[in-house]
């Protein structure tokens, strides 16, 4: 199925996150990516940084640490229904997530005070003495998929350096296919999504000017309006 693939009935977005972790210890930095399965449903085959949809149970977590107040900021411009603080740390929040699902990263801190949660998605944190660790996270690039593809997100890149990965435990959940830290030059020769690209391009830029992401610089926000592609900055 081809990425331009606009057939499908109109559906609202959903809440979505990914996380770019760049490992900047060698001569060169490394992106972890990996590879969607052949068979899915949306965006076969094509190698995405990790990341996911908003559960309910991210807005309902609490944690000690904070997003910085500019990120939160920034997450709630423009967000569809109720602009809210705690949705804009659910976003971070997903973001964390799905990134210890799919990969086995937990992005965290040390902390001595047992904490509890039903979510089973957490459990790796709470038996590692780790608390998710809102406040290294930036707020990259926000992107909504054109209506007419089989799934539609409003997704926030989230951008880290490895440094923020407090443990790693064996990842055995397989949705992510052929996971690797890559440099920007083998990222770009991959199959990748128009968005993902231009992440990686973007990120690749702004590490050579010597410089990482920031909460106070400008997050390039694409979207379709009566069938036009936008840009804004946000």
């Amino acid at each position: 199925m081809s990425e331009d693939d606009n057939t499908h009935p109109y559906q609202r977005p959903k809440d979505a996150a990914t996380l770019i972790v760049v490992d900047r210890s060698g001569a060169h930095p490394k992106i972890l990516m990996g590879q969607r399965h052949l068979d899915s449903a949306f965006m076969p085959g094509m190698y995405v940084f990790p990341g996911g949809r908003v559960d309910a149970g991210d807005s309902r977590l609490i944690v000690p640490d904070a997003l910085d107040i500019t990120v939160e900021r920034k997450l709630m411009t423009d967000m569809k229904g109720n602009a809210t603080a705690r949705r804009a740390q659910a976003l971070a929040l997903a973001a964390i997530r799905e990134t210890a699902e799919e990969t086995g990263i937990l992005i965290g801190a040390e902390n001595d005070v047992r904490w509890k949660t039903a979510s089973p998605a957490w459990s790796p944190f709470v038996e590692h003495g780790l608390t998710p660790a809102l406040s290294p996270l930036t707020f990259f690039l926000r992107a909504i998929t054109p209506p007419g593809r089989s799934r539609r997100f409003d997704t926030r890149f989230f951008c880290t350096t490895s440094e923020s990965i407090a443990h790693q435990i064996p990842n055995d959940n397989d949705e992510l296919l052929n996971l690797h830290w890559l440099t920007f030059d083998r990222a770009l020769k991959l199959e990748l999504p128009r968005i993902t690209r231009f992440a990686l391009e973007t990120l690749e830029q702004k590490l050579r000017s010597g410089r990482f992401p920031e909460p106070g610089d400008e997050v390039a926000y694409f979207y379709q309006r009566n069938r036009r592609f936008m840009r804004e900055a946000l």
